[in-house]
């Protein structure tokens, strides 16, 4: 039986609920994925076709930017210019999305904010986000940047974030955490802070937003959803990084009561 003209019927695409809706076209239907609050295992351009034109509210991604890691297997150095043993697992090759990627995002989402844009070759809109690390002397970046879509302007947050020093918390970012027991645990080659993600939802995502990570890594940027009380989607390919991301997601939400969260997550594998 054909739906009824606005109906739609409800099926799983890769372990996920999407609903079927009818296209107008007589005897053809189109898959749209509208189900929130779920972290995915799998390839973010796989499943960004499943969601309706601008459904997202607030994009915020920070997909890899070259495809070194392959040359040496890991990402970085293996041990850190002062002797430290970093434990990451060796890293398949990252793929550097293409135009495609980004005109999906741009379809999908009605704001964008993209960590490493001065690293693509795409035209981004004129706003940017510049975030102090306060390094001092490290042989990583002293900042990164993010283009973003809701203002021409250039906006600075300043956060600690070097190895074992990190930021006391998003109101004195500039001052180092003196308890290394309450460091966020480093989990992922690129990881950024919760704290980050806290001061983007506060000054970009509206109440209720629906927020897209296609490059989730650590789930600092969960972790923030879940804190800021907003909706999300979420994609991490690799399986091992997903099982840490998932693991520490599950920790943080057992250390909080029913009315800090007011979400419900739901996981599931892609294949």
């Amino acid at each position: 039986m054909t739906p009824a003209a606005g109906t739609a019927r409800i099926l799983l695409v890769g372990h996920l609920p999407v609903r079927l809706w009818p296209n107008g076209a007589a005897g053809k239907e189109r898959y749209v994925m509208t189900e929130l609050n779920w972290f995915i295992c799998g390839d973010c351009m796989d499943y960004l076709p499943l969601f309706p034109d601008n459904y997202f509210d607030l994009a915020i991604v920070d997909p890899p930017y070259f495809s070194g890691p392959e040359r040496r297997e890991y990402y970085g150095r293996k041990i850190s210019p002062i002797g430290v043993q970093r434990y990451y697992e060796p890293s398949e090759k990252w793929e550097v999305p293409g135009l495609g990627y980004f005109q999906e995002l741009e379809r999908v989402s009605k704001e964008q904010i993209v960590w490493g844009c001065n690293y693509f070759d795409y035209h981004f809109p004129p706003g940017r986000i510049v975030w102090d690390k306060c390094n001092g002397g490290s042989s990583f970046s002293d900042c990164e940047i993010a283009s973003c879509s809701l203002h021409d302007s250039v906006r600075l947050f300043r956060y600690m974030w070097n190895g074992m020093f990190q930021g006391k918390s998003l109101e004195e970012g500039t001052v180092q955490q003196g308890n290394k027991v309450l460091n966020e645990k480093r989990i992922h080659p690129t990881q950024k802070p919760v704290a980050l993600y806290d001061w983007l939802l506060a000054k970009y995502a509206v109440p209720a937003a629906k927020i897209l990570d296609t490059h989730v890594g650590s789930a600092s940027s969960l972790i923030a959803c879940h804190k800021a009380g907003v909706s999300y989607i979420g994609f991490e390919k690799d399986r091992h990084y997903y099982e840490l991301a998932n693991e520490r997601l599950e920790e943080y939400k057992s250390q909080i009561t029913l009315w800090d969260c007011g979400l419900e997550r739901r996981t599931k594998w892609d294949g």
